[in-house]
């Protein structure tokens, strides 16, 4: 059976890859006789080759159990030798047999159409809050005016700049699905168009459905259904649905977004006004997936007009939050920027004291922005892996705010809503639950246990401008992802004495619905040159050659893993495979240090030059790890880095100091004008 602790390491990865960059280049209309491209099935890894390199991935577990007065390496490597040469010419011939039948029976791939979404994501029965989605925050839109955005005097309420920056993005979003829909942008004419118009679609129209024991993606409506061309909008926990895509798929113009989301906070403010009480039953997405379950089950009971909701939900678009306030993080919260660490806190999870409201944590995708217009995406991981949905965001706010589209133009100010009463607008309507004392109470509980996980979350975000990608390639000659990994790996040793699992993602794009797989960034050689940092002794010489040979062995596991030859995804099948004969269990999966090798505490991936992005993060794999999420740019590395406040050897703050040390010392290694003194 697959460990409960492997369930939840997979559920959480970001992508590595670099940026696939947004423009808008048209597909060639010219006719040609040409085939058009396909991208080849995944294959099946080569079973030996897996094996292998699995046995060379615990080189560094067992060199460090004999340094610690364990067994020998020699003797201990020799028994792990004999599990996996047995299981090679035995149990496995059957597995890997198996694996190669079920291939054969997929439209697509062994391992996306039976395996990971469910083993990855829809049986881990964890809140997806914090533990599961993904969080993003996007950068200031400089159109517009300072005084909005930094206001003299704190904001309470919605704005007139928030709403029509919310409706500027949902354009923005809903026109990069149209010229997608259209094969005006990333057209199937190329092998990256192929891949990525496949996956860009997977955000829109749907939501993850609770269900007991194993979630499920809700029935993708045809375009002509009028829910499939709705925006979800959530505003003072109330929701609304609101048009947003015409029946020719075209998105509505961005003062017409703007008209309907003026007219739904005119009717929240009029709800306020008249004292309703609004059950906020979106929380209930932040539970445990089982509760979740038994809850909406009961919703559904309740009316049939819930089913209504719930079936609008499922299907529209995307989600929209309009948070009416602005974040803000207490004092003691000691984070160099707390404007950014604030707007990550809220993009993640919400107001403080009220984590988990105004958000649907169901829906892949949904832009959230706050009455000063600070803008962020909140996205549910298992329909496809967050570089997809960053791409769509750069897209969004590459092009700022264009008050020409709209029909007036705002004040260079903060002007809150003042008037409570309709706006003559049609295409929206409210989206109201039928509830009992039941739903009120398991709300209420539900945000508790919210408020126990957010408040556990240490996050916070480095922001490295001493040096970028650009210094890594052009003059230390190195590889910039490489070079990252290992200043985690650093500063992981030198917090805490040891080492740790690494786990870092890679998209497997090359192949027909591929989606990630694991590079094990810890290797005997990372462990080589950590160990010479540490060792006053070491010369800078041996140190410099150390650190190139580990970069080159992580060159090459990116590589086998990016080409379809990575061994986590290949393992997890073989063990599945033997699930069904109850009877056959293999030592080689119940060996300590087969756990140990997937015990992920440094969880790790890297994002995009992210020149749009402030920062990004998602949760770490265990209580006593930690969760980075990285973006290189030219100039400056930013990292999300997420940990537990509730575990004495980790925090974020130390890490983050532990990495821009690693860093500079790792700058002072290769600096040029220290190698004549090397």
């Amino acid at each position: 059976m697959l460990p409960s602790s492997y369930r939840l390491l997979l559920s959480r990865r970001l992508p590595m890859q670099p940026h696939i960059h947004s423009s808008t280049r048209r597909a060639n209309s010219t006719k040609t006789t040409s085939p058009l491209p396909s991208l080849p099935r995944l294959p099946v890894p080569d079973l030996h080759a897996t094996l292998k390199g699995y046995l060379t991935s615990l080189e560094p577990f067992l060199l460090e159990d004999e340094a610690r007065g364990g067994q020998d390496f020699k003797t201990a490597y020799n028994a792990r030798l004999k599990l996996v040469e047995d299981f090679e010419h035995n149990l496995g011939k059957i597995c890997q047999q198996k694996l190669l039948e079920l291939d054969q029976s997929s439209p697509h791939n062994w391992l996306d159409d039976n395996i990971w979404l469910r083993k990855a994501y829809h049986e881990w029965r964890a809140p997806l809050i914090v533990n599961s989605n993904w969080w993003l925050a996007l950068a200031d839109d400089f159109s517009i005016p300072a005084t909005v955005r930094y206001p003299a005097r704190p904001i309470s309420g919605f704005t007139t700049w928030q709403v029509r920056r919310a409706a500027w993005l949902v354009h923005r979003v809903l026109d990069f699905r149209a010229q997608l829909d259209r094969q005006e942008i990333y057209p199937d004419t190329t092998r990256t168009g192929l891949w990525f118009r496949h996956a860009a679609l997977q955000p829109f129209f749907k939501t993850r459905i609770p269900q007991r024991g194993c979630d499920r993606f809700s029935v993708v409506l045809p375009p002509t259904d009028p829910d499939s061309r709705k925006l979800i909008v959530m505003a003072s926990d109330w929701m609304y649905a609101v048009d947003v895509v015409a029946s020719d798929g075209n998105p509505f113009p961005p003062s017409a977004i703007e008209n309907s989301l003026r007219a739904v906070v005119n009717d929240v403010r009029a709800r306020i006004a008249k004292r309703e009480r609004v059950v906020p039953v979106s929380v209930l997405t932040t539970d445990d997936r089982d509760r979740w379950a038994a809850n909406l089950e009961h919703l559904l009971s309740l009316s049939p007009s819930n089913h209504a909701v719930h079936q609008t939900i499922s299907s529209s678009v995307f989600a929209l939050s309009l948070d009416d306030w602005v974040h803000s993080l207490p004092p003691s919260h000691n984070t160099p920027d707390a404007d950014l660490a604030a707007h990550l806190h809220n993009i993640r999870s919400g107001h403080s004291a009220r984590p988990g409201h105004n958000r649907w944590y169901d829906k892949p995708f949904t832009l959230i922005v706050e009455s000063n217009t600070r803008a962020g995406v909140l996205g549910e991981h298992s329909p496809v892996d967050a570089l997809v949905p960053s791409v769509i965001a750069d897209y969004a706010i590459v092009q700022g705010v264009d008050e020409d589209a709209f029909l007036d133009r705002l004040k260079d100010d903060v002007s809150e809503f003042s008037g409570t009463g309709q706006v003559n607008v049609e295409g929206w309507g409210r989206l109201d639950w039928v509830v009992d004392d039941l739903i009120a109470k398991e709300c209420e509980d539900a945000a508790a246990r919210a408020k126990a996980i957010v408040d556990d979350s240490d996050a916070d975000e480095l922001v490295f401008d001493g040096y970028g990608v650009d210094w890594i390639k052009s003059e230390a000659q190195l590889s910039p992802d490489g070079f990252i990994q290992m200043a985690m790996q650093l500063a992981w040793y030198r917090t805490r004495g040891e080492f740790t699992a690494t786990y870092e993602t890679v998209l497997t794009r090359l192949f027909k619905h591929g989606r990630t797989e694991t590079i094990r960034t810890l290797s005997a050689d990372s462990r080589a040159w950590v160990l010479a940092m540490a060792d006053p002794h070491s010369s800078n010489a041996t140190r410099l050659e150390l650190l190139r040979r580990a970069l080159q062995t992580h060159t090459g596991a990116t590589r086998r893993a990016a080409t379809g030859r990575g061994i986590d995804r290949h393992l997890l099948g073989l063990q599945l495979m033997l699930r069904p004969e109850a009877s056959k269990v293999h030592p080689l999966f119940e060996d300590v240090h087969f756990s140990q090798s997937q015990t992920w505490k440094l969880s790790t991936s890297g994002l995009s030059a992210g020149e749009q992005f402030r920062g990004t993060g998602f949760g770490a794999s265990y209580p006593d790890g930690y969760g980075i999420n990285y973006m290189p740019a030219p100039d400056r590395l930013r990292f999300g880095v997420e940990s537990k406040h509730s575990c004495l050897h980790t925090s974020t703050q130390l890490f983050m100091a532990a990495i821009a040390n690693a860093l500079e010392d790792m700058k002072a290694l290769c600096a040029p004008t220290l190698q004549s003194h090397l």
